[in-house]
C-alpha cells in the first residue's frame, strides 16, 4: 500500500465545517489534509437556505446563546467576505390569522437587535401601509402590519470554495475525489486509509477530524477502536427555485399549515423558496425533495403571493444532523456537538450538526479541543484578519 505523508490534522469532509477547520488549523501553522469523496460543498453545504443569519426563530425555543454567537459571526462574515456575504432587507408580514402577535414579533426583533450589539444591521422598523403594494406582490388581504429587519445572504457553495482557497493559501492540501476508508487510532498517531483513483493510499495524522455531515456516523463506523455513535436523526430540508424575481428583498413567512417559518428569497434573478423539515431514513446521497414537500412549499408561496408565477426551475434538498428526540424537528436545538475519543487529549473529533453561519466559530472550538494533542507550531496567520474571496 503506497504511503503518503504525515499530517498534524486530517479532515474527512469538504463541506463548510471541514474547510473552516482546515483554514483554522492551517492558520495555526498545522499541516492539514482534507479528504473529500465527491466535490467541495457537494452535500448539505450547497443545499442550504443560503443565509448568514442569527436565526430569529431560535429565540422562540430559548437558544439565546446560539443566536448571539450567530449574530456575532454574521458581523465577521460581512467584514471578511464582503463580496460573498451581503446584507438584505427581510420582511415579516402580520395577518389576522398570524399566530405570532405584533407585540411578540416586536419583542423578538428587539431582542434580536440587542443580541446583535446595536449595529446598524440590527435595526428594524415598521413598513408604512402606503408601501405594502410595492412588496413584490405580497397579498394585502387581511394584512395588519409589516416589519422589516436585516440579515445576510450568501452563495453557500462559493463560500465553501473561498474558505478552502484560503486554507490552501496557508498550506492546507485537498484531495478530491478521495474517500475515507478506515482509521486505526493508537496512543500517539492515527493511521488512515483512503481511496483515490481506484487505489488505496495511506497517511497518518496526530488528529482526525470527522466533518462528514450526514455521513458522520458512517465515518465513525470505520474507525478502530470502535467509538460510540451519537444518537442523531437526519432531517431533510427541501427548497424550490421558481421563475421570477424579487425586487424588495426577502420574506419571512409563517406557513398557514403548521405555523413553521418559510423563507422566500431572491436568488440569482430567480426566487428561492424553503425550507421543509422531514425525517429522512435513507442513504444521505439519495436525498431529494418529496412531492409532499414541493406541494407544501408551493401552497405557502401561493397563499402569500397569489398572483405570482409558480413554475419550478430547480429543486434540491439538504440534510440537517439533529439530536434524536421525540416531537417536531422545528423546535429542536441547533447547537453543534463535538464528540471526542478522549476529552483531555483527543485523537478523534466528530462534528455533529453545524450551521453555515457559525462554521468559523465551530472550527475554533475544534482547534481549542485538539491543541493539547498537536505539536507546537508557529502560526501563519490570524483568521480574524483574512479576507475571503474566490480564486
Amino acid at each position: 500500500m503506497p504511503v503518503s505523508n504525515h499530517y498534524d490534522v486530517v479532515i474527512v469532509g469538504g463541506g463548510i465545517q471541514g474547510v473552516a477547520v482546515a483554514q483554522a488549523a492551517a492558520a495555526r501553522g498545522c499541516s492539514v489534509l482534507v479528504l473529500e469523496k465527491t466535490a467541495l460543498a457537494a452535500g448539505t453545504s450547497s443545499c442550504s437556505s443560503k443565509l448568514i443569519h442569527g436565526g430569529l426563530r431560535y429565540l422562540e425555543s430559548g437558544q439565546l446563546a446560539l443566536v448571539h454567537e450567530s449574530l456575532q459571526e454574521r458581523s465577521e462574515w460581512l467584514r471578511l467576505a464582503p463580496s460573498l456575504v451581503k446584507l438584505s432587507p427581510f420582511y415579516i408580514p402580520v395577518y389576522q390569522e398570524t399566530s405570532r402577535s405584533m407585540l411578540t414579533l416586536r419583542a423578538g426583533l428587539s431582542l434580536y437587535a440587542l443580541l446583535a450589539g446595536g449595529s446598524a444591521s440590527a435595526s428594524f422598523h415598521s413598513v408604512p401601509k402606503s408601501e405594502w403594494k410595492q412588496l413584490d406582490g405580497l397579498t394585502t388581504e387581511g394584512l395588519k402590519h409589516v416589519f422589516q429587519y436585516w440579515d445576510a445572504q450568501t452563495d453557500d457553495r462559493l463560500l465553501t470554495q473561498a474558505l478552502m482557497h484560503s486554507a490552501q493559501s496557508l498550506g492546507a492540501e485537498l484531495l478530491c475525489p478521495a474517500e475515507f476508508v478506515h482509521a486505526t487510532i493508537a496512543s500517539s498517531i492515527c493511521e488512515i486509509d483512503y481511496l483515490q483513483g481506484g487505489r488505496t493510499n495511506h497517511c497518518s495524522a496526530a488528529v482526525l477530524v470527522n466533518a462528514a455531515g450526514p455521513w458522520v456516523n458512517k465515518v465513525v463506523q470505520r474507525i478502530d477502536p470502535q467509538l460510540p455513535e451519537y444518537p442523531i436523526e437526519l432531517v431533510q430540508g427541501s427548497h424550490l427555485v421558481l421563475e421570477g424575481s424579487l425586487y424588495r428583498g426577502c420574506y419571512y413567512l409563517e406557513s398557514a399549515i403548521d405555523r413553521r417559518a418559510v423563507f422566500v428569497l431572491p436568488w440569482y434573478q430567480h426566487i428561492l423558496l424553503g425550507t421543509t423539515e422531514t425525517i429522512f431514513n435513507g442513504e444521505p446521497e439519495e436525498s431529494f425533495p418529496l412531492a409532499t414537500e414541493e406541494a407544501y412549499l408551493l401552497d405557502c408561496f401561493h397563499h402569500y403571493f397569489p398572483a405570482r408565477n409558480m413554475t419550478v426551475r430547480e429543486k434540491f434538498s439538504g440534510l440537517r444532523v439533529l439530536p434524536a428526540a421525540q416531537g417536531s424537528a422545528f423546535h429542536r436545538s441547533r447547537e453543534i456537538r463535538l464528540q471526542y475519543d478522549a476529552p483531555q487529549k483527543p485523537r478523534i473529533v466528530s462534528i455533529y450538526g453545524g450551521k453555515l453561519t457559525v462554521c468559523r466559530a465551530t472550527a475554533q472550538k475544534v482547534l481549542h479541543a485538539i491543541m493539547p494533542t498537536l505539536p507546537k507550531r508557529t502560526p501563519r496567520a490570524d483568521v480574524s484578519k483574512l479576507l475571503l474571496e474566490l480564486p
